[in-house]
């Protein structure tokens, strides 16, 4: 499991959809103060991999304490996530010009894990927000810092 993890002042993910010559745009997640978190899972990603993320995200202390020394946790500055799938992160360009997926998770499998780390950073009392998976979306961010964190597990 892979995450790219950005502190955030606002951020927002838009949902694009096209019928014929149309396009529209829905949003789908939006937060103020929090993170971002792109997320990717591998083969054989379970429970074990998104337990610790989820623990290891909600309690990350990269805010900001009344000094401007990085001291605090999402919940003690009322920080949320937009969390959004990104099974890019498992791209491997090391040959050739287009990269290969093939250590990315299959949707099969990716999709209930998502939908687990989602279900775990909320157990965990942190307010989650999310893109859509597999859909073609636009993420803005302000990144605020910037601070942006590689989590592997």
């Amino acid at each position: 499991m892979r995450v790219v993890l950005q502190r955030v002042s606002r951020a927002e993910v838009r949902v694009r959809e096209q019928a014929g010559d149309r396009v529209t745009e829905r949003v789908t997640g939006r937060v103020g103060r929090g993170f971002v978190v792109l997320v990717g899972f591998t083969h054989g990603d379970g429970e074990a991999q998104v337990s610790w993320m989820a623990d290891k995200i909600v309690g990350l202390r990269v805010f900001g304490d009344a000094e401007g020394k990085m001291n605090l946790a999402l919940d003690e500055v009322g920080g949320g996530l937009l969390v959004v799938s990104q099974f890019t992160l498992y791209g491997d360009a090391q040959k050739g010009r287009r990269p290969s997926f093939i250590q990315a998770a299959h949707p099969d499998a990716a999709v209930p894990l998502y939908e687990r780390f989602v279900q775990a950073l909320r157990e965990r009392g942190a307010p989650v927000e999310t893109g859509e998976f597999g859909a073609m979306m636009d993420v803005e961010l302000v990144n605020d810092g910037p601070v942006t964190l590689t989590l592997d597990r």
